[in-house]
């Protein structure tokens, strides 16, 4: 089962830019599915920070407003027909999604230039290891190592800044 999903995940995250993601995702069973697009948000934004301390004032701004027409082209996908593991797969998607645009809007209005502030490290950050074919989860100075266990495809919580904390 670990084997499986992390034979998935590895498949995933190189797919993803070879596709429009409202596309990939129908691809890929949720729990991988949404840690990629968990990984991918992660490198986005990382990315944004390397084009900030290049001079692109924009970057971050930029990363926001990908960030709003991949949220609003699920939330056009969720008023469509859908099967209920589609549905409820989108539905735990967005649910990240709208947590990670808030995570970059709160970071754009506090002027963060630096990826080693605390209101970036202190997020749940996924990262695929491309050598290692292994994802990692980071929060702070921690780095945990997915176990790939098999979760399902259940719903999230939406995350408020009182669970955030």
């Amino acid at each position: 089962m670990r084997a499986t999903v992390r034979q998935e995940m590895t498949e995933a995250v190189v797919a993803y830019e070879e596709k429009a993601r409202e596309q990939w995702l129908f691809d890929y069973p949720a729990q991988v599915a949404l840690t990629c697009t968990q990984i991918w948000w992660s490198t986005e934004v990382g990315i944004a920070f390397a084009r900030l301390e290049e001079g692109y004032e924009n970057a971050m701004k930029d990363c926001y407003k990908k960030q709003v027409t991949q949220l609003n082209t699920l939330i056009t996908m969720l008023i469509g027909h859908l099967s209920k593991g589609d549905r409820q797969k989108i539905m735990t998607i967005c649910t990240i999604d709208v947590h990670a645009r808030d995570v970059v809007a709160k970071m754009i209005a506090q002027k963060v230039y630096n990826a080693q502030v605390f209101i970036w490290l202190s997020q749940l950050r996924h990262r695929w290891a491309e050598e290692e074919k292994h994802c990692y989860a980071n929060i702070c100075d921690a780095q945990f190592l997915y176990s790939y266990e098999y979760l399902g495809n259940t719903p999230r919580l939406v995350i408020t800044p009182l669970t955030d904390r």
